[in-house]
């Protein structure tokens, strides 16, 4: 089953996303408070999110927050970024401000307009010409941000953009197939105007198509030469004939255990918040709010088209403004429910994103097991899991994000990625910095960094991180034969320790949380566990550009004391930005973290190396990161699940043995 929100006109509680109505009337407190011209762009309208001492107020006392509204603002005739902060209580302007040297994300318009303008001018039509391209309206123009390469593009000037120009064949065609080399094009997205078009040269338009979509293959001129789709996929139904065991009150849910809320914003896209678990008749809290803080994709190819591409995918576009429908049967199966999302459009109107977020229930397996082979006893409980999903299309690429939330008090992020690899074309010997995927068409290599602000509260706000590592004993009279190791636990007490931490196969690394004021029921302090992704680092050295403006990437782990006003790990404005800003500042204030409220910012990604199998469209490849129990609970809190109604626990002499033979059967639902 599907289940639509609805359009709201108030909320029900302070961490709910804002409502189609609550983005109407901030704009109009706005305007009726300052003159907002037409050229004035909304960029980013989210709610300002109540401090946690409200929310506590407001849990324990009743004491409603006030409902605030933030903007940014980009004024193109001034050339100016404002930030601004409207109070929906009180209806009033509570804050406006000039943001010096700040380029805002690029809006949807603003790309479509790029669009246009760069087909409007005769130096990029003549380049066109050049390349046997006559029918402009075939040509794509992809709007790519500038970057920081130089003075030219310091923020405090033009608002730039670096776009790149592809072409159908027709207008159904994939037009990644045919990318246009060695034409550097410069816009400036305040004016619309087409800066400087250089042309270093034609190299052919590859020839073949690379269409995905069935009704679009050909006999001949597609690659891979795919004609017919295959047989002899049987259906896979999955359904639940009670109805799913999670319930949703507006934003809130709960499934068996846990609890929590769904928040959404333009720039986050997806946001958990009061993550807990009930355990012994109370809920215990684990994370108070998970966001996905910044993306970043640099790649490795120095060619004339490609030196620029390293972009900061949610401070640059904003995850949120492109989250897709998700559809029943193919993006979630089974007993579904939906959320839409709100955005909005550059002139402050809302725009609702229908089916927005997923969430439904998936079996996973085996969850515990255990053969007593003396008796023949058999114990075995299945593992499911509750996934809170949404996808975003952020140019070529799409990514997924899988929220898990299991049985046995696991949180695990999942980020899945397709869509279509950036391309480039080449006439005879191909480019050292990528791999041929069809004939006069190349990939280039690239990575894809994802960095993840976990505001923890394991058992509350008291929290201090420890670094765990697993060492090997010398061999002495105490461990003659040198099998003894032991875990060696270093506490990261202060920000200046706590920054650009790698992770550790070697030793096994990971990061305890730990609330030393709570004890589980061997007397230990309580913890979760970060379990770290890859353990992935970028190939640009010191000096390089993603150096200085993407810091963050360096390091596996920061954590820092916990300020509503650092939410970015690359800072507030990563467009044409210097760098420095995000995490480097944030951990600069070198502020104590022992038994403090800490927030862990956790970066991971994927080594994109192309290969022939990522065209035309690119098989799913995940990466991610987990929160594991490490002490939070006595002893397996799955112990208490219960079998599944096709599965039975047999005793020694009760018919079936350990032991069976293989044979097909039905399991029932």
């Amino acid at each position: 089953m599907s289940v639509l929100a609805e359009e709201r006109t108030h909320t029900k509680h302070p961490l709910e996303p804002l409502s189609p109505e609550e983005i109407r009337t901030a704009v109009e407190v706005l305007k009726r408070a300052r003159e907002i011209t037409p050229d004035v762009r909304f960029v980013m309208i989210s709610l300002r999110e109540p401090v946690k001492s409200a929310l506590t107020r407001y849990e324990q006392e009743g004491e409603v927050p006030d409902r605030e509204v933030a903007m940014v603002l980009r004024d193109r005739a001034v050339r100016r970024t404002y930030e601004a902060v409207v109070s929906l209580s009180r209806m009033e302007l509570a804050e406006f401000a000039h943001r010096p040297g700040a380029q805002p994300a690029i809006t949807e318009e603003e790309f479509g307009q790029c669009d246009e303008a760069v087909r409007r001018d005769g130096r990029w039509q003549e380049a066109m010409r050049r390349r046997g391209v006559q029918d402009f309206s075939l040509a794509m123009v992809d709007a790519w941000p500038a970057g920081f390469a130089g003075d030219l593009d310091d923020a405090t000037g033009r608002r730039l953009c670096c776009p790149l120009t592809f072409v159908r064949a027709h207008p159904g065609d994939n037009g990644y197939a045919r990318p246009v080399e060695n034409l550097e094009v410069l816009v400036d997205l305040d004016s619309m105007e087409v800066l400087d078009v250089t042309d270093h040269g034609p190299v052919p338009l590859p020839e073949l198509s690379g269409n995905y979509d069935p009704q679009l293959w050909e006999p001949e001129g597609n690659w891979p030469g795919v004609t017919r789709q295959r047989e002899g996929l049987r259906p896979i139904d999955i359904t639940q004939p009670q109805g799913p065991s999670f319930t949703v009150d507006g934003y809130a849910v709960k499934w068996q255990k846990w609890s929590f809320r769904i928040g959404f914003t333009v720039r986050e896209g997806l946001v958990l918040h009061q993550v807990g678990y009930r355990d012994g008749g109370r809920v215990r809290p684990v994370v108070h709010r998970a966001s996905l803080a910044e993306m970043y994709t640099p790649y490795g190819d120095p060619g004339l088209t490609h030196h620029r591409k390293n972009a900061f995918d949610e401070g640059e576009y904003g995850a949120g403004f492109m989250v897709n429908a998700l559809e029943l049967g193919c993006d979630c199966l089974g007993e579904i429910h939906y959320l839409d999302a709100v955005v909005h459009d550059q002139s402050g109107e809302p725009v609702t994103l229908p089916n927005a977020i997923c969430m439904h229930e998936e079996d996973v397996g085996v969850g515990w097991k255990h053969t007593d082979f003396r008796t023949g006893s058999v114990v075995t409980r299945r593992q499911r899991r509750l996934v809170v999903s949404s996808f975003a299309v952020l140019g070529n690429y799409q990514y997924g994000y899988f929220w898990y939330l299991y049985l046995d008090g696991t949180v695990q992020f999942e980020i899945k990625l397709t869509g279509m690899i950036s391309t480039g074309a080449y006439s005879e010997v191909p480019p050292g910095h990528g791999a041929v995927v069809a004939p006069g068409l190349y990939g280039p290599h690239h990575q894809h960094f994802f960095n993840m602000r976990l505001d923890m509260s394991v058992d509350g706000e008291k929290n201090t991180v420890y670094e765990v590592d697993s060492e090997p004993l010398p061999m002495d009279e105490h461990n003659p034969r040198g099998n003894a190791w032991r875990t060696r636990a270093t506490p990261l007490a202060s920000e200046s320790t706590a920054q650009q931490r790698l992770a550790d196969p070697a030793t096994g690394r990971f990061w305890s949380i730990v609330n030393s004021g709570s004890r589980n029921g061997v007397g230990e302090p309580v913890s979760y566990k970060l379990v770290p992704g890859s353990g992935l680092l970028p190939m640009q050295p010191e000096g390089s550009e993603a150096w200085h403006r993407a810091r963050f990437v360096y390091g596996h782990l920061w954590v820092t004391a916990y300020d509503p006003a650092q939410m970015y790990a690359a800072g507030d404005y990563p467009n044409q930005s210097r760098g420095g800003d995000g995490l480097p500042a944030y951990a600069a204030a070198d502020r104590p973290l022992a038994d403090g409220d800490v927030v862990l910012w956790h970066t991971f990604g994927e080594h994109h190396v192309v290969r022939a199998e990522d065209w035309p469209a690119m098989p799913v490849v995940t990466t991610g990161f987990s929160l594991r129990p490490n002490g939070f609970f006595d002893g397996n809190p799955a112990l208490d699940v219960p079998p599944p109604d096709a599965c039975a626990s047999h005793a020694a002499g009760a018919g079936e043995g350990a032991r069976g033979g293989g044979h097909t059967g039905h399991a029932g639902h």
